[in-house]
């Protein structure tokens, strides 16, 4: 998984030479004399997401150590109060634990002194004195790499019955005594597991208090305002945002059903996710949405009365001091944590408990909608180039491409044959969802095109031809098949060069049912917004080449 560009951006270079020395040695042997917490809370794991930037850095309460006496073989427990980032990190390394770090994004480099991985690579942290660069070993490898492309561990139950010096291999682990575990002293699986029920349910009800504060604290606000906002840019600002808080509440409701508050690690929350698997899919919407949302507060935050409106909706609500655009990004980081907490939770589910295929299956579920919502994110972004496509053919009739498809599906030149006439042409086809879009190719410049029509295929049904003489059509076909009209008895038959085009072609058609259903399932479509910043796109690219645009 890539970092996204704004953090990479961020990034400066690394320090130039290695840590020689185990930093803060003596800091630490100075806080070894300071008294131990009573009392501990979990660390919210640090939420990965596709398309967005970091979730702000945040530090736990309090840090479980095991330590490894070197002389005795014993294990102790020390508990150790943090403050503040790589500072305690060192003091943790000099104190002698072993402290991993999960790779959350890839880093990919061929620079000297750095160390490459990929997401999901586990990192032996050697040095952390620097804030944005850390020091680290992976197999014999050792080299800098951006703190923020990893998270610490959380809940390292391993380290419980392993022995001897911990080290990284192959990118994953084998942890000893020595390795750092952030949360509450973790007696077995089931405290594990407590622990990691806890802090779903935890999230979820800050999460709806976040969703209120919206709603309640900015977006009925901005109603109140007809003097500043227009219906359209509400929509397009704050998107579905509502739907989500309404679906959120039920789901919550339901979760607290399921809790066991005098023992966590009993509680059975699978089923809840799996019943309510269909709700979530009101995320895509407001993911697919949110970079317009960004476009269009960063175009009002120009105007200083924007500005004030927005800063009194966050005091009148008694909100915490984060940005509106920080409280619409929390939608888009939450849906892509489900996935990490049910991994989690599903690491500490035992395969006897009551709960573990419903956490396999709603971890199945979630990776799922996760990974169809930035399908759809990948196709808004596309829909630029279809613009361009649609302007760049001659003499167009009719829609625009963008006001039914999103998606170019398959293109490739066939016979075509058409009932009424009966007579082979030669055409170029470019299947969308929703159409197929027939083209000409001009007799000189074979790589200008000219609008030919287009075919419905939500009324068309595709079947496959025998080779042979065609009663239809009273001709001889091969490699071919046709679209029958489910309306009428209007009929095309398309024939392919080869065997192999053919199936591709079938395979074509039958993707683009199935990315139609999937589309009207979750409710995906592209806003007027969207359309007519791609048609500014266009325009914007034609003046650059100096043509004129008549189409889009």
């Amino acid at each position: 998984m890539n970092c996204p560009e704004d953090i990479f951006k961020s990034l400066s270079r690394p320090p130039g030479q290695s840590p020689a020395d185990p930093p803060l040695k003596a800091l630490l042997q100075r806080c070894r004399s300071l008294p131990l917490p009573t009392t501990l809370s979990a660390l919210e794991p640090i939420a990965l997401t596709h398309v967005l930037t970091p979730p702000a850095k945040t530090m736990a309460k309090s840090v479980v150590l095991r330590m490894r006496n070197s002389s005795t073989g014993s294990n102790r427990r020390k508990l150790y109060r943090p403050g503040s980032g790589p500072l305690h990190v060192n003091m943790l390394i000099s104190g002698g634990s072993v402290v991993s770090a999960e790779a959350v994004w890839d880093h990919v480099t061929m620079a000297e002194r750095e160390l490459a991985f990929k997401a999901g690579d586990v990192i032996k942290v050697l040095d952390a004195s620097n804030k944005d660069w850390w020091w680290g070993q992976m197999d014999d490898e050792e080299g800098w790499f951006p703190a923020s492309f990893v998270r610490l561990w959380v809940n390292q139950d391993r380290a419980e019955s392993a022995e001897g010096a911990s080290d990284v291999q192959n990118g994953h682990t084998d942890p000893s005594n020595g390795c750092l575990c952030i949360g509450q002293p973790l007696q077995n699986r089931d405290q594990m597991r407590a622990n990691v029920i806890n802090e779903i349910m935890s999230t979820e009800r800050h999460y709806i208090k976040h969703l209120k504060d919206i709603c309640e604290g900015y977006l009925r606000q901005c109603r109140k305002r007809i003097d500043m906002f227009n219906d359209d840019q509400l929509k397009v600002i704050f998107g579905n945002i509502e739907d989500i808080y309404r679906f959120q509440m039920g789901f919550v409701r339901d979760l607290e059903k399921q809790y066991n508050i005098e023992e966590p690690h009993l509680s059975e929350i699978g089923p809840c996710f799996l019943e309510h698997q269909d709700g979530f899919w009101i995320y895509s919407e407001y993911c697919n949405n949110h970079l317009d949302a960004c476009m269009e507060l960063s175009k009002l935050m120009k105007d200083g009365r924007y500005q004030h409106f927005f800063e009194a909706c966050r005091l009148l609500q008694q909100m915490i001091d984060i940005a509106i655009d920080g409280f619409l990004l929390t939608p888009v980081q939450k849906i892509c944590k489900y996935p990490l907490q049910l991994a989690e939770l599903l690491k500490y589910t035992g395969q006897d408990h009551s709960d573990y295929r419903y956490v396999a299956a709603a971890l199945a579920v979630m990776r799922n909608v996760t990974q169809q919502i930035n399908e759809r994110k990948r196709r808004l972004e596309n829909i630029d180039k279809i613009a361009q496509w649609q302007a760049s053919v001659l003499d167009w009739e009719g829609d625009d491409i963008l006001d039914r498809s999103s998606e170019l599906i398959y293109t490739g030149e066939m016979s075509w044959i058409y009932q009424p006439y009966g007579r082979s042409q030669q055409r170029v086809f470019f299947l969308f969802d929703h159409q197929l879009v027939l083209c000409k190719k001009d007799l000189i410049r074979r790589d200008i095109l000219y609008y030919k029509g287009r075919i419905d295929m939500d009324r068309y049904t595709v079947r496959d031809a025998i080779d042979g003489r065609d009663d239809d059509f009273n001709v001889s076909v091969k490699n071919a098949f046709k679209l029958h009209n489910r309306d009428s008895e209007e009929l095309h038959v398309f024939l392919a060069k080869k065997p192999e085009e053919k199936i591709r072609w079938l395979r074509a058609f039958h993707e683009e049912r199935r990315m139609v259903q999937e589309d009207e399932k979750i409710g995906f479509e592209i806003s007027e917004y969207q359309k007519r910043q791609a048609a500014m796109t266009v325009r914007k690219v034609a003046k650059q080449k100096g043509t004129n645009i008549t189409c889009v």
